[in-house]
Parts: structure tokens; sequence; C-alpha cells
């Protein structure tokens, strides 16, 4: 009985805890949006700390980054990235 109820605490201060930090971070990166800051990097990371429970979180995470990997890729095609001629 006791390990049932420290089990059903922990999952609720963790699940708390989550929310709190992956919320925070995202607010904090959309804010970075307008402001300066490196809303790029908060806002993924924001959303993977809201992925570890929440399945929304999760999809919007694999949206982000395949945005970031499809624009990348039209960077490196289109010669933007910096490279080193030998």
């Amino acid at each position: 009985m006791i390990n049932t109820a420290v089990d059903w605490a922990f999952k609720v201060v963790r699940r708390i805890a989550v929310v709190v930090v992956g919320s925070t971070l995202l607010v904090l990166g959309v804010v970075m949006i307008v402001t300066p800051g490196p809303a790029l990097i908060v806002i993924p990371i924001g959303l993977a700390i809201l992925s570890i429970e929440f399945a929304w979180a999760r999809m919007w995470l694999q949206h982000v980054r395949r945005k970031i990997s499809d624009q990348s890729s039209i960077a490196r095609a289109a010669g933007y990235c910096n490279r080193v001629n030998r």
C-alpha cells in the first residue's frame, strides 16, 4: 500500500515538473521570437521536455525537426553553408 502511494505521488510530481519546466521553456522560446534570444533552440527543448508526457508535444517536435532538416537541406543545396575549398 505504501509503495503504491509513493509510486503514485512520484508520477504526479514528475508530471507536474515536466509540465512546469516544459511550458516555461516553450513560452520563453515564443517570447524570444520577437525579442533577442535563441528561440530556435529553446522551443525544441521545451517541446522535447513536454514530449515526455504528451503526445501532442511529440508530434510538434517531429514537425519542428522536419522543418529544420528541410531548411538546412535547402540552404546546403543553395550553397549558403560555409565550405572550405581545397
